[in-house]
């Protein structure tokens, strides 16, 4: 559910697909240049387009002059292509961005089948609640296996996973700060993003021969020695920042411009870029810190970013030589060792300030820098591809991941398919280097930056055990957090009445455990079911978080032909004497080959609803 799709793209190609099933109830809608005879085919089976609650909700006529759209399920900002190819798009080899990123492009689901569900409009205030929602009833009447969601609509996420069909939904671009994570409801897989083992190095090499390596998508030619200034400002005390260029005592004309800022979107690279090339320069080294959030600039205009240090080195460089001067090479491509696995800067992170006992994100995947197709109406798309970053890209990687789980297992409910992904995520890079996470200062990455981890498809295929929960365990959720009896039925679609005493929210069946408010000792329950050999016996690992003493019993699970599930209780106390932060833990099952890990999240508060800001 996005903003449409391009069907003429090769990643849309339905080569060698047999027919569309019979079980597949949807269809393709026809509108402005989408004709739905011979757009839609065996690849891209559904296609419709929602706007009657977006001109509804917005007083102002549907207006394309301004921002183009088309009343159609075409997609005219590339968004929604780059997302449905990320999850299922089929094989297309030598492609790349302008040379960049070279190789096969293919989707995480290969041979799925693609519906898309066009919501959100460039031509406004992005989506309606009314229009996702009723894409959710057409998901929900279809039967998709699947579905891919961006905007933190619950209620109707509640009622497709109600229904068997899983739901996936981006954590959010608004990190690191804490607290920012979206779509927190525990019946959603909520994504957070990582960065991959590739990087776009682009050489500046200063006029005293001292070479620094920079990232951009510079796809153009050399840049040779050139004049390089940075614009003094009158006030020492501010740096020039690059959302806000001034050359007015600064000559750019034929040179390239240093400027700092401390925003890490993508905005300031093309402002930046657009200030310099309307004064006549012709490059921008931008000195931020890391934010994974490269862009191209348009028209093969080099911007490269740098951190503050090299940021710094370059501007000692232009304030002590008479004539700076500056090379830019274009962007390469490096695959592997030494580029390290990160949780983004911008992945939004938790814990939930709606329900903190909930893990949210529950799981990070490749978000940066990720190739794929594209609209030819987007800008910064080239051959048919761009390369973007944020979590609405690490979220088709999961979707994908899901569609394939839920072929090898078709039995499988939401949640035990999210609890195989939480459950077996890595917890180191593929070089076995510990992951961390980024922001103003870098840190090792906890269940707040990437839930249970990176994801790995082919462990959670086999996780041995699975946390299950089915529609009864989300309404013991929604009266623990206080949700009243009318509203809780309105959600469900039938009378519902909590019981008379208040359910605890650390009793719902999550593959982790999270605890934001110790103080007396607890005790909470989970329930495991054997999805791997009938005769099996598992025994408990745990790892305390710091000053935390846990205990599970019973410490072995036995399970057999008349077992195949089994509840165990765990114990937590704490010994600290003062409120803290969180600190983490871990507790595995393992029966010597499988390994299920849930994340444990603990803050000690020995006074309660307090806020810490002295």
């Amino acid at each position: 559910m996005l903003t449409g799709v391009w069907p003429e793209s090769k990643v849309f190609d339905d080569e060698g697909y047999g027919p569309i099933p019979t079980r597949w109830k949807g269809h393709c809608d026809s509108g402005q240049l989408f004709n739905a005879t011979t757009d839609c085919n065996k690849k891209l089976i559904g296609a419709k387009w929602f706007i009657d609650g977006f001109l509804a909700e917005n007083k102002e006529p549907f207006n394309t002059t301004e921002k183009p759209d088309y009343l159609s399920p075409r997609d005219v900002v590339g968004h929604g292509t780059h997302v449905s190819t990320i999850s299922a798009g089929t094989f297309v080899s030598n492609t790349s961005f302008k040379g960049l990123g070279l190789g096969l492009a293919r989707g995480a689901a290969t041979c799925a089948r693609i519906a898309m569900y066009k919501v959100f409009w460039n031509a406004g205030p992005v989506c309606s609640s009314a229009d996702l929602l009723r894409a959710f009833d057409e998901a929900i009447h279809v039967e998709l296996t699947y579905v891919d969601e961006r905007d933190g609509i619950a209620i109707g996420a509640f009622h497709a996973v109600a229904k068997g069909i899983p739901v996936i939904a981006a954590a959010g671009n608004t990190g690191p700060d804490a607290q920012t994570v979206q779509n927190t409801a525990p019946w959603i897989l909520t994504v957070a993003a990582s960065t991959v083992d590739r990087s776009f190095p682009t050489l500046l090499t200063l006029g005293n021969n001292i070479t620094i390596t920079g990232q951009a998508l510079f796809a153009g030619k050399e840049i040779g020695f050139t004049g390089l200034v940075y614009p003094e400002t009158s006030e020492l005390v501010h740096p020039s920042f690059c959302e806000s260029l001034s050359f007015t005592n600064t000559s750019v004309d034929g040179k390239v411009v240093l400027c700092f800022t401390t925003v890490g979107a993508r905005a300031v690279l093309t402002t930046a870029a657009s200030a310099v090339r309307e004064a006549g320069g012709v490059g921008v080294i931008v000195a931020r810190n890391p934010s994974d959030m490269l862009g191209s600039c348009g028209n093969d205009f080099p911007c490269v970013v740098v951190d503050y240090e090299l940021g710094t080195r370059i501007l000692f460089y232009i304030r002590s030589a008479r004539s700076p001067t500056v090379k830019i090479g274009p962007s390469k491509t490096h695959v592997g060792n030494p580029v390290a696995t990160k949780v983004a800067d911008f992945s939004s992170r938790g814990p939930s300030s709606i329900a903190p006992a909930i893990l949210k994100p529950d799981i990070a995947a490749p978000g940066v820098s990720i190739l794929a197709a594209s609209s030819p109406a987007y800008p910064f798309e080239a051959g048919g591809f761009s390369i973007l970053s944020g979590t609405s890209f690490s979220t088709p990687h999961v979707s994908g991941i899901v569609a394939l789980l839920k072929a090898i297992h078709p039995y499988w409910s939401p949640a035990a398919i999210r609890s195989a992904i939480v459950t077996t995520a890595w917890k180191t890079d593929p070089y076995g280097e510990p992951i961390f996470s980024e922001g103003s200062t870098w840190k090792l990455a906890d269940p707040f930056d990437f839930g249970g981890g990176l994801v790995n498809p082919n462990k959670a295929a086999e996780p041995g055990l699975v946390y299950d929960m089915r529609t009864n365990d989300y309404i013991h959720y929604l009266c623990a957090v206080g949700y009243n009896d009318s509203s809780i039925s309105l959600v469900v679609g039938k009378i519902t009445i909590c019981p008379g005493t208040k359910p605890s929210i650390l009793d719902v069946n999550l593959p982790s455990i999270t605890i934001p408010n110790l103080r007396k000792s607890v005790v909470l329950t989970r329930t495991v079911k054997n999805v791997g050999s009938v005769n099996s016996m598992y025994k408990s690992l745990i790892e305390p978080p710091f000053g935390i003493s846990v205990s599970v019993r019973p410490q072995t699970l036995i399970f057999n032909s008349t077992t195949n599930t089994v509840s165990f209780k765990v114990t937590f106390s704490t010994t600290h004497k003062v409120n803290t932060r969180f600190y983490f833990g871990s507790l595995t099952w393992t029966d010597g080959f499988h390994a299920a890990t849930s994340p444990i999240s603990v803050r000690t508060q020995i006074i309660q609803s307090y806020t810490d800001d002295n």
